[in-house]
């Protein structure tokens, strides 16, 4: 279904959309001015112009009451597509003024005005565009929608009279109004069936003035450059991370959940992002993450998701490309297998057509939270920036990356692992000497159950010509560091545990372990995880003091 703003009188709020530059004026007049306006016309302003023509009395009514006859009256040049009485009435004229006047009473800015947005912008756009017999372009408006502009209409709206010149522009004159057509951003503020996300979404717009974008005029006295036409920008973080689901040149489907389902994950979400209470802005770092976690991979970029590929896999615009999650050895979060098929993302959705795209608005979401927030959490035994504390190392670890010919390659995470050995540590006098490695684990969630394994590497991995005789398993225990909702640390020490030496080997140390602080998102995590080499002397034929780690990996509990 094809949704466009017919009756802009409604109070729903638009959301903010970027202002896009305009195509550039034609200055050919003698091809393209109506002649019939003669010298008085040329001498005239656009404002002069509408205002005196009894045919658009109501047009220049919701002008003025919006306070448009000033920009209409300056030197910044414009064309305006000017409706006649028989497409608005005067009560239709009035209806716009007072919605008008009545959000700029609550302080609603004019970028944000329904219908500054909807009818008054959606029906000029900057600088001269003339029309002649070879037309076939794309016209911007104020508010940065884009228009078809043909020798004889605008988008589906025929020319009533075209091309009168005056001293700030052009005027043409059509019997409808353009239909305003929302971007998916637009659209969320005005469904109030899903206007929860838009609300969050909304909460990081902020409007910047746009100097490639505005209008130049003179050197004030203090040699500052005044603006004849001072145009600013939306930016939204978000956008960035989602996609630019504000473009109007960009082409997106959304899924968007009803405002019951919002409220329903925003409580299942909310124990998750549960910070310490020293975490500074935790309340705030909580509301916010449980609702992007609702968000995450909701986008889809029509680029990268063509028709022939939506089909068997959706995949958003929070996805790593495949070459980046093989090389890091990465699952694929934020991507969709049979979106269309029963219990897929976009089984049960309603579709809605907007000027970029589509928002498909699920009253069942069913993206699953394991596919894109609620993830496995993997640390690579080489990555330097996680190894904690190496005790009295005065070298860094050897690593050693695994060759395509060796029969271990692909069956290692990132094809590397890491050698820990306990020549290289300090030796308690009375002890044998000890191997101990420890990770800072980021990103996990609280109150979540998290099985635990540290992956052994073996030696033939990168020397298969080691005899098998000389190939000892582990023997090791793991200490688990945390802290509490006050900050206050915390430590389990977790049972001894033996690896196999013959295969790369996933050795679980702790089951459905729940950390009651969030760490996702710090800068510094809270949670390490020790391993230990736990060999006397006397067991030095059976059990290898050296350790081969892979990876350690904190996996949510499957009930």
């Amino acid at each position: 279904m094809k949704t466009t703003i017919n009756h802009i009188m409604g109070k729903a709020w638009l959301g903010l959309a970027a202002l896009a530059l305009p195509l550039a004026s034609c200055s050919d007049w003698d091809d393209h001015y109506d002649p019939s306006t003669g010298d008085e016309g040329s001498k005239t302003t656009l404002w002069q112009a509408i205002s005196s023509q009894s045919e658009l009395s109501n047009f220049a009514r919701v002008l003025k009451g919006c306070d448009y006859d000033r920009n209409l009256s300056g030197s910044q040049t414009y064309t305006v597509f000017a409706l006649t009485n028989d497409g608005l009435t005067a009560d239709q004229a009035d209806s716009l003024v007072s919605a008008y006047q009545e959000q700029k009473n609550k302080g609603v800015r004019d970028n944000d005005n329904t219908v500054i947005r909807q009818f008054v912008q959606n029906h000029i756009s900057l600088f001269t565009q003339p029309v002649s017999t070879l037309t076939n372009d794309t016209l911007t408006m104020l508010n940065g929608k884009m228009e078809p502009v043909s020798p004889t209409a605008i988008g589906k709206e025929t020319f009533i009279t075209s091309n009168a010149l005056h001293t700030n522009g052009v005027l043409f004159t059509i019997g409808k109004k353009i239909d305003y057509f929302p971007n998916i951003f637009e659209y969320l503020g005005i469904d109030n069936s899903i206007d929860s996300a838009y609300q969050f979404i909304n909460s990081y717009s902020r409007y910047e003035f746009s100097e490639a974008a505005s209008v130049p005029g003179g050197i004030n006295a203090d040699g500052q450059t005044e603006y004849l036409d001072s145009v600013v920008v939306l930016r939204n973080s978000l956008f960035s991370t989602l996609g630019q689901i504000n473009s109007e040149d960009s082409t997106y489907w959304m899924l968007v959940p009803t405002n019951d389902q919002w409220t329903r994950m925003v409580n299942e979400y909310h124990d998750y992002f549960d910070y310490a209470n020293t975490v500074n802005k935790r309340d705030s770092m909580q509301e916010a993450n449980t609702r992007l976690a609702i968000l995450s991979g909701t986008v889809f970029s029509r680029t990268i998701n063509p028709d022939a590929a939506f089909a068997d896999s959706a995949v958003s615009t929070q996805a790593f490309e495949y070459q980046v999650r093989k090389a890091m050895d990465l699952e694929p979060y934020n991507i969709f297998y049979r979106p269309f098929d029963a219990g897929g993302i976009f089984d049960g959705t309603s579709d809605i057509e907007c000027s970029n795209g589509h928002v498909r608005i699920a009253s069942q979401f069913n993206v699953p939270k394991t596919k894109t927030f609620f993830r496995t959490v993997k640390v690579e035994a080489e990555n330097i920036s996680r190894q904690d504390t190496l005790i009295d190392a005065s070298q860094p670890l050897p690593i050693h990356q695994v060759s395509s010919d060796n029969p271990f390659y692909d069956k290692i995470s990132s094809n590397t692992f890491v050698d820990v050995i306990a020549e290289n540590t300090s030796t308690n006098p009375n002890h044998f000497p000890v191997a101990s490695i420890q990770y800072s684990i980021p990103d996990l969630l609280s109150n979540v159950g998290y099985d635990i394994y540290v992956v052994f590497a073996p030696q033939h991995a990168y020397n298969p010509y080691i005899p098998e005789k000389d190939l000892l398993p582990n023997r090791f225990r793991c200490m688990l560091y945390y802290t509490n909702k006050d900050n206050r640390q915390l430590n389990r020490r977790l049972e001894l545990k033996t690896n196999d030496p013959m295969k790369v080997d996933t050795v679980q140390v702790a089951s459905n372990f729940k950390f009651p602080a969030c760490s996702y998102g710090l800068t510094q995590p809270n949670v390490k995880l020790r391993i230990m080499s736990q060999v006397s002397q006397s067991q030095t034929a059976m059990y290898s003091t050296d350790f081969h780690i892979d990876c350690i990996i904190f996996k949510p509990h499957e009930d």
